[in-house]
């Protein structure tokens, strides 16, 4: 018997806990730069990217011949035990990429979660300090210390009890939803004269651009304030870059455009084009803070992620990925935004680079999310050939995160089905 989506659904809800979701009902067989195959040979347009993984498009020639090479070579030492070069190759290169004028140093591990936790014990080994503020709307993963640090219940930390303390959450601005710059570090002051001294708190941490929160891009005035108050109180600036990174918004990292570096900035998903590599890069006297034996794990910076790695940064250098990034951007947001002027059911259209949001609400009332809406567009894309996300605070927020390689065509098609969608609501 062939087998079909349906047939493989049933298997996964015998098999796989309830708790791990998932969005579409399809189980993909192959894939090639944006375009899945599932098992029943239907071809689909991949506007989700593995949610910000495949920056570079789906099994890359040029990545998987560098991974090709190195399973021939090696597998697995654990880099504590015995090392490699393409883990030092890899963390020479991205103290290059992060920005900050000073000396860096770089550390690899597996995931985004593993990355933002080791960035708060770097922090706090750093500054002798335990406290943490993050903001609302913020995603930084779903481990103990990291579901502490994202700013949204259901579903992510439902039914676990309370999380981790010493941990404060701010106002992120968002003037769609009357969030100021002036609120936003006002709610930091909050926290300093009711919850914490300045004096205890270790870092702020911050989504350049808010991921699962709804793609809302923190203005540079904003960066610039908070890196002032940051350096006026000692605290530690950290940059969780895990969703922006790897050219997702025109610049290899975000925060090449918000006129201020982080202390330590966190980066994973596009950084190896589809193999599991995070990290954490900072500046070299915060990331000696941790003496030997602190840092690391069986699996971090494993040699095959570490080849994909390189092999993505050279595929940037010599496709102009970053520059494909910004024509990827304006193509998908000027034909958005024809759409919008259908549709008023879409609030908004915004976008850093190819990091795309469309905003939508009930009678263009911005107090009013649209979450329904955005399920019916998200399932009546997949009817029709197309992947979308959906992210926000309330569920009302569609979510692009195309392959950077994707042709126009593609990108063109996609946004034909996408005013279908809206056509039929």
């Amino acid at each position: 018997m062939s087998k079909t989506n349906a047939s493989l659904m049933k298997r996964r809800e015998a098999a796989v806990p309830r708790g791990v979701g998932q969005i579409h009902p399809i189980f993909a067989e192959s894939a090639k730069n944006a375009t899945v195959t599932d098992v029943e040979g239907r071809e689909f347009i991949d506007f989700a990217g593995g949610i910000a993984v495949l920056n570079t498009g789906h099994v890359h020639p040029k990545i998987i011949a560098a991974v090709t090479e190195q399973l021939n070579k090696l597998t697995h030492t654990c880099f504590q035990v015995l090392a490699y070069e393409p883990y030092v190759e890899v963390c020479e290169k991205i103290n290059a990429k992060v920005p900050g004028d000073f000396a860096k140093k770089t550390l690899l591990v597996t995931t985004g979660s593993e990355a933002v936790e080791n960035s708060i014990k770097i922090a706090r080994a750093a500054t002798g300090r335990a406290g943490v503020i993050a903001f609302t709307g913020a995603y930084h993963g779903r481990t103990m210390m990291t579901l502490g640090l994202t700013g949204k219940v259901v579903p992510y930390s439902a039914g676990m009890g309370l999380m981790p303390g010493g941990i404060f959450r701010a106002l992120y601005p968002n003037e769609l939803h009357g969030v100021s710059i002036d609120d936003s570090i006002a709610s930091i002051e909050r926290i300093f004269k009711n919850d914490a001294e300045p004096r205890d708190i270790a870092a702020i941490i911050i989504e350049p651009v808010q991921g699962e929160g709804g793609f809302y891009v923190a203005p540079k005035e904003f960066m610039k304030r908070l890196r002032a108050l940051c350096d006026q109180h000692g605290i530690l600036l950290i940059a969780d870059e895990v969703q922006t990174g790897a050219g997702r918004t025109g610049t290899f990292f975000a925060m090449e455009q918000m006129g201020v570096a982080a202390d330590l900035t966190t980066f994973a998903k596009s950084i190896a084009g589809g193999f599991p590599l995070a990290g954490v890069c900072g500046k070299a006297e915060y990331m000696d803070a941790i003496a030997p034996g602190g840092l690391g794990g069986t699996y971090a910076g494993s040699p095959i992620a570490c080849a994909a790695a390189l092999a993505v940064m050279e595929v940037f250098e010599e496709e102009h990925l970053l520059d494909r990034c910004k024509a990827v951007g304006e193509r998908l947001v000027t034909g958005l935004k024809a759409i919008q002027a259908k549709y008023p059911v879409i609030g908004e259209v915004r976008a850093l680079g190819a990091m795309i949001a469309v905003e939508l609400f009930v009678d263009g009332d911005s107090h009013k999310p649209n979450a329904p809406a955005v399920a019916a567009v998200v399932a009546k894309a997949r009817e029709k050939g197309l992947i979308l996300l959906s992210c926000g605070t309330y569920g009302n927020v569609l979510r692009v995160l195309v392959p950077l390689t994707s042709p126009d065509e593609q990108l063109d098609k996609g946004l034909a089905i996408i005013e279908e969608c809206f056509a039929e609501l």
